[in-house]
């Protein structure tokens, strides 16, 4: 949602002093302090809900200038790959003032806290006010700024209680994993609202019963990626090399212009078992640019894509197929604008590559051990350095840059939505046909076909 907010003016609050703030969030990014939920009436009276640029969480108010409250994590929260629940839960007619806001992360609540001003009792809050409230942005009263980077599902706002996460997430009796949970018998209270931010529907709907629907700002898009279902994505923690930019919820990576290194972006997910699929456009074309598989991240001054023993890739330049640095003959030449996609099949030990929905080589993804037209046969996850295959993309010259908009089932490249819709049947969206047998790489589909 970078570059993007919601915003509603609230009402006269149930009780202005006992609120919940709850919101399920994936970061793509540390490009400074980010906002979660703000409010105020001016820049001196306001209260936010923040990540800063160094993954620590703050809750902070101002009033008539100065600070009310001021209280952040020790622990930082910086996983890209990862969703994570956050719920702070105020009553400031609390006596003890640690009971005032209380901070909780996937059900468990943060008490190592620095700074750790808590209000005054019986103290007024902006945040459930009857003044502008902006979601994933904060109202600065001029223009809007700390736009959140990354993706947000299920916000939920109750006015008039402090409430505990296990209204909102319960932990998984299987896995152990902290999930979401439907919220059901909440009494909202006046301003209380819950966004879903689902596939369907409106963005900023609000689905508590109230009808405190806001307004949305900007370019953002709702996605399948869910806390429920997370999708892979590109992974800006573990690139190489500085200058790669990463954007639109970390789906595209820019090399620079003025890259220096070979370099490419791995996704978020790995892969040891199954069959899965993933689309790349041709952005910005340049020399030697690459789609394929790695077991590691881009490493070294000379980490390019299809360098290793366990690179196994696509090469724009003549079509050529490469790994391990050896590179030839096998497909048509690709360049700006033409998507690539990539069927990796593990159980079988083969990947094969498309151009613009024509599977190379005269390929069939679905010829099993028999690899019709495959690109290659490779290496078994097992025997490789991470035990893992990671999708990537990126280039293998230091002359000029390339960029890449992935799609792993969103339905995205960038910012704009794929033309048409292939035939997929696991519920992702891909520009084209899925080959029967292969899914999007996301939890889901790990878990049930990996």
């Amino acid at each position: 949602m970078a570059n993007s907010y919601l915003n509603r003016t609230l009402g006269t609050p149930t009780n202005n002093l006992k609120w919940t703030f709850s919101a399920w969030i994936k970061k793509s990014g540390f490009d400074g302090n980010q906002a979660l939920l703000s409010s105020g009436a001016d820049a001196n009276n306001r209260g936010l809900i923040y990540l800063a640029d160094n993954g620590r969480l703050f809750v902070y108010e101002t009033t008539s200038g100065t600070d009310t409250t001021e209280i952040g994590t020790n622990r930082v929260f910086r996983d890209v790959s990862a969703w994570y629940h956050i719920v702070v839960a105020v009553d400031t007619s609390q006596g003890t003032e640690a009971n005032r806001v209380k901070i909780y992360v996937n059900g468990t609540q943060e008490t190592s806290l620095s700074p750790s001003n808590y209000p005054s009792v019986n103290a007024s809050n902006f945040i459930n006010s009857a003044v502008r409230h902006d979601i994933s942005g904060r109202n600065n009263h001029s223009s809007s700024d700390l736009y959140f980077n990354g993706y947000m599902s299920h916000v939920a706002f109750v006015d008039g209680q402090q409430l505990a996460p296990t209204v909102f997430g319960q932990t998984d009796s299987t896995s152990g994993i902290w999930k979401f949970k439907s919220p059901s018998g909440v009494t909202w209270g006046t301003n209380g609202f819950w966004l879903k931010f689902e596939n369907s529907g409106a963005l900023g709907t609000d689905s508590s019963g109230n009808s405190n629907t806001f307004t949305v700002n900007g370019n953002g898009r709702q996605a399948l990626d869910t806390p429920s279902n997370v999708h892979a994505t590109l992974n800006p923690l573990d690139a190489y090399v500085s200058h790669m930019v990463f954007s639109d919820g970390n789906n595209t990576v820019d090399n620079g212009s003025t890259a220096s290194n070979k370099s490419y972006a791995r996704s978020t997910l790995g892969m040891s078992s199954g069959k899965f699929y993933f689309e790349a456009k041709d952005v910005t074309n340049a020399n030697y640019q690459s789609i394929g598989i790695t077991d590691k991240a881009s490493g070294g001054t000379d980490g390019e894509l299809g360098g290793s023993s366990a690179d196994y890739v696509y090469r724009n330049d003549a079509g050529q197929k490469g790994n391990n640095n050896s590179f030839s003959s096998y497909g048509n030449s690709y360049t700006t604008n033409d998507i690539i996609g990539c069927a990796v099949d593990l159980d079988n030990l083969k990947i094969y590559f498309s151009k613009n929905g024509v599977w190379q080589n005269s390929g069939d993804p679905t010829s099993g051990a028999t690899g019709t037209g495959a690109a290659f046969t490779i290496t078994a996850p097992s025997l490789t350095s991470t035990g893992f295959y990671f999708f990537a993309v990126g280039d293998s010259t230091a002359a000029n840059s390339s960029k890449w908009s992935a799609n792993f089932g969103n339905g995205l490249f960038g910012t704009t939505a794929i033309s048409s819709a292939g035939s997929n049947g696991n519920g992702s969206l891909f520009e084209y046909d899925v080959p029967s047998g292969y899914y999007a790489l996301n939890t889901k589909n790990i878990n049930t076909y990996g």
